[in-house]
């Protein structure tokens, strides 16, 4: 199964048992021990996983990180976990010293639902202070997936994560820096990018002002390029939808067509992915689907009046049709991978308070 499935399944499983869950030990068990079960190694093979590894650390022995991984009997990453409600970046003090006694190049530090990666990029053999990557269950990205690939027990290839680490690390240290200076311009960017085009003395009054300028205009050009880029998006899927139409005319159906209805592996994945997105709200049983000749209907209460959506499936292209402003309003957008179903949470469950 894909990995990105995989962690949206553990995503459903951290919000229907987090609020149950009320010991380090209890988050171990139901969040990390997955999580390691998805990056493909075995809990319960010892040579592979290892609970409680001991690291004597200089006069103290006897003191344990959570677990060890290992490939072909060499450690390559340890874990130290935390309950659920703590922070994910408050005790890497501890991992910092069982990092620095071990033979690891990682160590991950999780509450088991934010994951931090960390690493020896500033000085050998001693963890950095900064993580140089994090994936978080409930905000899962794409580029995080394809990261956490490399930390997979199929795809784990140590040089290629140290050659991405320290790009990794700084990217995202830059881009931290550049947020920043969006909401909070700078005296510094300010007087840079002010200097370009005015030769005047920059006063500090009119620092205050061309502060707010540049905040302006910085979150302007953010907001158009993005509004532009929807746009072309939007435009490429009317004229993608208009050519299946003019290729396929629509089909209509008759009591005779039952027969001539096959639903396929992809309308089932596809039904399963949406359901493990409606069950965050409702429970599985209420979701139900109805296959046509046209598209595969997924329905609430197995009724035709409650859509959630339609995958239509059945050209070249493949949509999804979602009813967030209502039943006799669907908009169909065009899926370039299954996966991409997961894009619309937010219109599925607004679907749902359609029929409140």
């Amino acid at each position: 199964m894909d990995l990105k499935i995989k962690l949206e399944q553990l995503h459903q499983k951290v919000v229907g048992l987090k609020d149950q869950i009320s010991t380090e030990e209890a988050t171990k068990n139901a969040f990390v021990m997955p999580f390691i079960q998805i990056l493909g190694y075995d809990i319960f093979n010892p040579t592979e996983v290892v609970p409680e590894y001991i690291c004597d650390i200089g006069t103290k022995k006897g003191e344990k990180v959570d677990y060890v991984i290992k490939n072909n009997n060499e450690p390559i990453f340890i874990i130290e976990c935390k309950h659920w409600k703590e922070s994910a970046d408050a005790h890497n003090s501890q991992l910092h010293r069982y990092f620095h006694v071990s033979k690891t190049k990682f160590g991950v530090l999780t509450n088991g639902i934010v994951y931090n990666f960390y690493t020896d990029l500033e000085k050998p053999n001693v963890m950095d202070e900064k993580p140089f990557f994090t994936i978080n269950i409930e905000d899962i990205k794409e580029s995080s997936i394809k990261i956490l690939e490399s930390f997979t027990k199929k795809d784990y290839n140590l040089e290629n994560i140290l050659d991405s680490a320290e790009a990794l690390k700084y990217i995202k240290a830059i881009r931290k820096e550049f947020e920043k200076e969006i909401e909070t311009p700078s005296d510094e960017i300010v007087k840079l990018l002010v200097s370009r085009f005015f030769e005047k003395p920059i006063t500090a009054n009119r620092l205050v002002s061309f502060k707010e300028y540049t905040k302006k205009a910085l979150t302007t050009s953010i907001n158009e390029s993005i509004s532009f880029r929807l746009k072309s998006a939007l435009s490429i899927n009317e004229r993608i939808e208009k050519q299946d139409e003019d290729i396929k005319p629509p089909q209509l159906i008759d009591d005779n067509n039952d027969s001539k209805i096959v639903t396929t592996e992809e309308e089932l994945e596809g039904f399963q992915i949406v359901k493990a997105i409606m069950r965050e709200k409702i429970p599985s049983t209420r979701i139900a689907y109805r296959d046509t000749l046209s598209y595969f209907g997924i329905l609430l209460d197995d009724n035709n009046r409650k859509p959630l959506c339609r995958l239509h499936f059945n050209t070249a292209n493949k949509y999804i049709e979602t009813f967030h402003n209502g039943k006799d309003s669907g908009e169909k957008v065009l899926l370039n991978s299954l996966d991409e179903i997961y894009n619309f949470r937010n219109e599925l469950h607004k679907t749902l308070e359609n029929y409140n």
